[in-house]
């Protein structure tokens, strides 16, 4: 069942990342095209409003890979003088204790997403709605947290650590 679960896991964290990839690419192309124009003296109109949401999109959508690859900042001085149940049950606390922050991230967009609903508030030169943008994210922090208590699921079960194998291709 584990399996099962790590595969859809797997897909949703490709998916999340993809759309963070995707995120990049809008970026790259928005500053490029942006620079360019500056040079020629018409730069894009709206670039900041597109940086700035893609920018979030970007860090979001890739925040479940980087925590499935194991990318995340850890500190392990003391690692190695800890016994192997130990650090395991560490790993069972990180993870979801990941996993709760990231749901309250989470809830607080989508609180901050009914803010925006109820007063219309939308980009400075654009005038997209930022709700939308929030809702995306709010989507990619509940990704993130499934992930991450997927990991500590795998880890309180089985023993099996996915940050130490090869990232499947999905």
């Amino acid at each position: 069942m584990i399996a099962h679960l790590r595969t859809w896991a797997d897909r949703l964290i490709g998916l999340s990342a993809t759309i963070g990839a995707l995120g990049l690419l809008v970026e790259v192309a928005v500053i490029l095209t942006d620079v360019i124009g500056r040079a020629l003296g018409d730069p894009l109109y709206g670039s900041q409003d597109m940086i700035t949401m893609t920018m979030v999109i970007l860090v979001f959508g890739g925040m479940a890979m980087c925590d499935r690859d194991g990318g995340h900042i850890a500190v392990d001085i003391f690692e190695p003088h800890y016994p192997l149940w130990l650090n395991r049950y560490i790993d069972i606390f990180a993870a979801t204790l990941g996993a709760v922050i990231f749901v309250f991230i989470a809830w607080a967009i989508l609180e901050s997403a009914k803010l925006s609903v109820m007063l219309n508030l939308s980009t400075n030169l654009l005038r997209l709605p930022k709700a939308w943008i929030q809702w995306g994210l709010s989507g990619l922090a509940i990704v993130t947290a499934l992930g991450m208590l997927l990991r500590a699921v795998e880890l309180a079960l089985s023993g099996r650590d996915i940050r130490t194998e090869k990232a499947p291709s999905v």
